[in-house]
């Protein structure tokens, strides 16, 4: 697709948007949307970013706890077990261990980086669970990214938007880590690694739609040269009391519909996802524009960046989305096509097989 067809679409109007949902359906050939069970572990909630938008980040002086605890870590996953989650969502706030308090915790637990400790609770995650980590933890080396592959079946980071005048703007303009350039190189780095990957856009902080057309063929540009980019998230931005966007407008139905059409034309070889918490009235509206994900899913945590909005039950996404004429199955963190030794550790292979054989499946 040329950037004047994508611009064309994203500014459709009236039956040219009905024109528009038919081509995107026209190309689906499986009747499947799936998702991944998962806990989300938010390891850290202290980052160096400041997104005008952003309810995740808290400070040293807000919390009881400044690093989450082995043995509470230990405890939210066990009882993921207990649920049949197959995903270990980690995060926590980008570059933490720049911030004094966070590198003084650290010291105590004796490690020198919250990479470093990441990696060890992945490594026990494996050991200990029937869970497979998936990291999204902002800006990182390439040296970071190899080290925690061995440990993780899959990693992500939001592009957001390639623009840097964002950068300008209350959306990034305290987030030294939303410059668009450092999340490229990290996406692309992942690639080189061969790492599964997650990213995606944040409709609505600001930016027009030439940067959303920018973004998105930034996005296949980089898939058709590495291949890792298993899924997109379109994610709209949700005003929040106290934030510094809270009267920045939330960008219309309608531009999230057309997106998401959009992006799945443009990457038939991806899967596209719309957070179905941030969207339950119109949710089903996105299968039928070319979703085909509803992303992690969890049972037993909450939505620790976006906390006013609760995850809808299993069976109930389930039945809003046989109701769109669809199936909802059940997926690992990692997708079936990345599931070989160019792609995978031997680690996360043998964990695999192994959820495999208890569960009787081919995930």
């Amino acid at each position: 697709m040329k950037n004047s067809e994508i611009l064309d679409f994203l500014k459709s109007k009236n039956e040219d948007i009905l024109d528009l949902l038919k081509k995107s359906n026209s190309i689906r050939n499986y009747n499947n949307i799936t998702f991944s069970k998962n806990v989300f572990i938010p390891i850290t909630h202290i980052c160096r970013n400041s997104c005008g938008y952003c309810t995740f980040k808290k400070y040293p002086e807000d919390v009881a706890e400044l690093i989450m605890s082995k043995s509470k870590i230990m405890k939210n996953l066990k009882n993921a077990d207990k649920y049949k989650c197959k995903e270990a969502l980690f995060t926590f706030g980008e570059r933490s261990d720049e911030i004094d308090s966070i590198q003084d915790e650290l010291n105590k637990m004796k490690y020198d980086t919250m990479t470093e400790y990441l990696y060890h609770i992945s490594e026990v995650t494996l050991k200990e669970t029937e869970l497979l980590p998936h990291t999204n933890c902002g800006i990182i080396s390439k040296n970071e990214l190899k080290m925690l592959k061995e440990v993780n079946a899959s990693m992500g980071l939001m592009l957001e938007n390639v623009s840097p005048r964002l950068m300008k703007t209350p959306a990034h303009e305290l987030s030294p880590g939303k410059d668009p350039k450092l999340r490229i190189e990290t996406i692309e780095n992942a690639g080189k690694l061969k790492i599964p990957f997650t990213t995606g856009l944040l409709i609505g902080i600001g930016e027009t739609i030439e940067e959303r057309v920018s973004s998105l063929l930034k996005l296949r540009k980089i898939q058709d040269k590495y291949g890792h980019i298993q899924e997109i998230i379109i994610q709209n931005f949700r005003s929040k009391p106290g934030i510094p966007m809270e009267k920045h407008p939330e960008p219309s139905f309608l531009e999230i519909l057309k997106t998401v059409a959009v992006a799945n034309l443009l990457f038939p070889d991806v899967s596209i996802q719309v957070p179905p918490n941030l969207n339950n009235e119109t949710s089903q509206m996105f299968l039928l524009a070319g979703a085909d994900d509803w992303g992690g899913v969890s049972p037993v945590s909450k939505d620790f960046v976006n906390p006013e909005a609760p995850w809808p039950e299993i069976e109930k996404l389930r039945n809003i989305t046989f109701e769109a004429g669809f199936n909802m199955v059940e997926r690992l963190p990692v997708y079936k096509k990345y599931i070989n030794s160019e792609f995978l550790s031997e680690k996360i292979l043998k964990k695999i097989e192994d959820i495999n054989s208890r569960y009787g499946a081919n995930f």
